[in-house]
């Protein structure tokens, strides 16, 4: 399944333009608090009608504003998850999740398989819960298999990680790349975070001040989708573990990387996303340093800050795209240039499992 957008809106003193088309897995809407994710996530779902402007989910024409047609909310078959989970307080677990298969009265198929979505979203255990019992990140993965359960043709996720602390984010990340996975559902991905969509993502939409400015495969725009946090994506494979110091060694095109250890077995294949501050550039091998992972490279590019201060270095290590965030001074004082070959020096706690 896949879907299109091309739309024009216009809200007071805002204006959003958006034009892409997706191919299926998960899709994230990425950009920094005002850019126009939530506007644009609610004229997919129904909840706003665009100036103009036309979207398509899986050959279906939800909006066509020269056609006049506008389908509504209800008929549209797409799930949504809020930031907040809005479970039904006075219902269990078990019935606030046969109330989505409620509205799936039509549906069938496997997403209406309330005992496969159980299993997918690990919730076996909380069936006769309450929703003031459960864990911030509980009660997302419930709210993400109420909204599975009503058979959506496509599944709408408005920052759903948000409003939950780091230990509970580290909880559900793992059911939510199962669900891309797995459960054969498309989904639209609203997220600031560049960690979230480096591990999560399959494609990036890029928006800025109400225009989509990049549209591609996350290893390909993520390290330059954002100035202030940004950074490279390496497809990894977890090699081996090195127990006696608690580390993982991942397999990528750029070379071999220790990580802390994860809770993955050999074969894995997992993303890490190193960001350009936490790269330092040497122009010879370095011996005797703390630092466990140098990867050789090349210098393809040198973008100055607009204050001159800084530049960003993009390096290819072997196909594989790195970021390093440099002083001025430091560029200077290396003679670095496009083409030269270089070192890339990463600590091994600059790595997160995305």
């Amino acid at each position: 399944m896949s879907f299109g957008v091309d739309i024009d809106h216009v809200r007071e003193h805002f204006r959003l333009t958006a034009r892409f088309s997706s191919a299926p897995g998960l899709t994230a809407l990425f950009g920094r608090s005002g850019s126009g994710k939530s506007t644009l996530v609610d004229i997919i779902g129904g909840l706003i009608r665009p100036t103009r402007g036309r979207v398509a989910v899986d050959g279906q024409v939800l909006v066509d504003t020269d056609r006049g047609i506008f389908v509504p909310k209800h008929r549209r078959r797409i799930g949504y998850v809020f930031q907040d989970s809005r479970l039904f307080p006075h219902l269990s677990v078990r019935n606030n999740l046969l109330y989505g298969r409620w509205f799936a009265q039509n549906g069938g198929g496997a997403s209406g398989d309330l005992a496969a979505i159980v299993e997918l979203l690990g919730i076996g255990a909380l069936l006769d819960r309450r929703p003031d019992s459960l864990s911030g990140g509980e009660k997302q993965r419930v709210a993400i298999g109420r909204a599975l359960l009503a058979h959506p043709r496509l599944l709408l996720m408005d920052e759903p990680l948000a409003s939950l602390d780091e230990a509970r984010r580290a909880e559900i990340l793992p059911y939510i790349e199962r669900l891309r996975d797995e459960a054969g559902v498309p989904i639209v991905y609203v997220s600031h975070s560049v960690a979230e969509v480096a591990r999560l993502a399959t494609t990036v939409v890029v928006l800025s001040e109400g225009k989509v400015t990049a549209v591609g495969p996350v290893l390909d725009i993520l390290p330059l989708a954002d100035a202030t946090d940004g950074g490279g994506v390496l497809d990894a494979t977890v090699a081996r573990h090195d127990e006696p110091f608690h580390l993982t060694v991942l397999a990528s095109a750029a070379g071999e990387l220790q990580v802390p250890q994860l809770a993955a077995t050999v074969g894995t294949h997992v993303r890490a996303y190193i960001r350009a501050r936490d790269v330092m550039i040497s122009l010879r091998p370095p011996e005797e340093i703390s630092a466990l992972n140098v990867l050789p490279g090349r210098i393809v590019a040198i973008v100055a800050s607009p204050n001159g201060a800084q530049a960003d270095v993009r390096l290819d290590c072997n196909g594989a795209t790195l970021m390093a965030r440099l002083t001025a001074k430091s560029v200077q004082r290396l003679a670095l240039a496009p083409g030269r070959p270089v070192f890339a020096v990463i600590k091994s706690v600059s790595f997160e499992r995305s």
